[in-house]
């Protein structure tokens, strides 16, 4: 293992597979991870091999179908959870540690809550949630459907099950937080789990499999395998032993995902990519300057629901682009260790290459850069905060999901030419309406097309669920459809006799 000098003290089970509930050395192609802050690579361990991805798989299987995991009582479960969540919760510093240096997010920036503080807490309240939730529920029979030819009388109910093995394949961006929202779930439910982190980012989830191995997971109920490639995910999207994926990504490989789980019609849950829009309403344009803040300081922009399209009245267009240009100025941008950062890089060079043909593309297509738009010149994979003006939304970086910290200003004639374009796009993940007239927001955000609607305000909590619409993703994450998302239903008819 090479560790840079700038990297934190590892225990080795963050570079040690989960299998059966114990830690076992890789024995496949080597994962190098590597600090964006810095560029230099922290870590270098053995990934999973593509036998011990198929251990991993038969000790899931095996768990399910011989073990005590699925018949236990719910609050049985949800007490072992619990155990498992305060661990986390005594061990956070060293959990912030290994985001901060593999992810690159700023460790006094509000996107570290966001990391870690934020989905570990929501993990109660979501097992509470789970726990409220009825395990049978009566059919609604006519009153003459319940009387049986045979004599008797009959009842219908709809008993929710454990779907079964759930394979989950994790994002790069927000690993922990992706991770546990896969994870709680799925074994609240009674299912079994393995669960591939992206190889740029697996340190914190490899991690996590020594919390759960003392809180005392039964062996093989939670499995985690890391790699450098893409095999073992293969595998896990197509085994017949696997009976559900659940995939965080971009779309072009939730599809992927999605078409090599179709050949044994696995249950998939998918949670992808978007391209938000923020419409500011005429009397909430003075708000507007400070949009691409909250794009750039949300882990430099490398989230899916960010809004990085913002719709303004094109009479005030210039006067936001001018705000928008002055707030940028203080973004102190640098290493992810240094508490006044609040701008830290993108995951990788290939990020930094991204965001830079997404720049070349919108100027050739009339866009015209107002701030930023280049790579900063220092160690580690920097872009500089960007603001676009950009002519019309057919514009290439107003339609495709760059991931990093760009924003695109849009002017709009009307309400109806905002809504309009706000719809044009092939995503429908997320979307924001701000505006004082509350009814004019939510008349606006009433047609808008996308699974999560944030009128004047943003919620992210354990009893909300959100999920996209179009190829933005299937299913719901957080909430009761989050937690349903992992139990499929077992219609049971019973007969009694008068």
């Amino acid at each position: 293992m090479l560790l840079a000098p700038d990297a934190p003290a590892a225990s080795a089970w963050t570079t040690r597979m989960l299998i059966g509930g114990r830690p076992v050395p890789g024995q496949g192609e080597p994962v190098r991870v590597t600090n964006p802050s810095t560029g230099q690579v922290t870590t270098e361990f053995a990934g999973a091999s593509l036998d011990q991805v198929r251990q991993a798989i038969t000790a899931a299987r095996t768990a399910f179908d011989h073990g005590t995991w699925p018949d236990l009582p719910p609050a049985e479960r949800v007490a072992i959870l619990r155990r498992f969540q305060a661990r986390l919760v005594e061990r956070i510093d060293e959990l912030k540690a290994l985001i901060v240096t593999e992810t690159g997010v700023p460790v006094g920036s509000p996107a570290l809550a966001f990391q870690v503080d934020n989905p570990i807490a929501q993990m109660p309240p979501m097992l509470d949630l789970y726990l409220r939730l009825p395990e049978i529920e009566d059919n609604p029979l006519t009153l003459d459907e319940r009387l049986s030819p045979f004599g008797g009388m009959l009842q219908s109910l709809r008993r929710y099950v454990p779907v079964g093995v759930v394979t989950g394949i994790s994002a790069y961006n927000f690993p922990v937080y992706i991770g546990l929202w896969k994870i709680f779930p799925a074994l609240a439910t009674g299912n079994t789990v393995i669960l591939r982190p992206s190889p740029l980012t697996p340190l914190s989830t490899l991690w996590i499999g020594e919390v759960a191995a003392a809180a005392g997971l039964p062996d093989g109920v939670l499995n985690i395998v890391a790699e450098a490639g893409a095999e073992g995910a293969e595998l896990l999207t197509t085994d017949p032993a696997v009976d559900m994926v659940t995939f965080t990504g971009s779309c072009g490989v939730g599809k992927k995902v999605a078409e090599q789980a179709s050949a044994t019609l696995k249950h998939v849950h998918l949670e992808l990519g978007g391209k938000s829009a923020q419409i500011f309403l005429p009397d909430r344009v003075d708000q507007a300057g400070q949009a691409p803040i909250g794009v750039c300081m949300s882990h430099a922009g490398q989230g899916c629901v960010l809004g990085t399209r913002v719709f303004v009245p094109e009479a005030d267009k210039p006067g936001v682009l001018a705000a928008m240009k002055a707030s940028l100025q203080v973004l102190k941008i640098g290493d992810s260790t240094d508490r006044e950062t609040l701008l830290g890089p993108v995951i990788s060079e290939a990020q930094v290459q991204r965001c830079e043909r997404y720049v070349r593309l919108a100027i050739e297509a009339g866009a015209t850069v107002v701030a930023g738009g280049r790579r900063v010149d220092r160690p580690g994979f920097y872009f500089e905060p960007t603001v676009l003006d950009v002519p019309d939304n057919r514009n290439p970086a107003a339609q495709d999901e760059i991931f990093g910290p760009v924003v695109c200003v849009i002017g709009y004639r009307d309400i109806d030419h905002a809504i309009e374009m706000a719809n044009d796009t092939r995503f429908g993940l997320s979307g924001y309406v701000h505006g004082k007239d509350a009814r004019q927001a939510l008349a606006v955000a009433r047609r808008m097309r996308t699974g999560t609607i944030n009128v004047n305000a943003f919620v992210n909590s354990a009893n909300v669920s959100s999920g996209g619409h179009r190829e933005s993703g299937l299913g719901r994450e957080r909430g009761i459809e989050g937690i349903r998302a992992f139990q499929e239903i077992q219609c049971m008819n019973l007969g009694t006799a008068i």
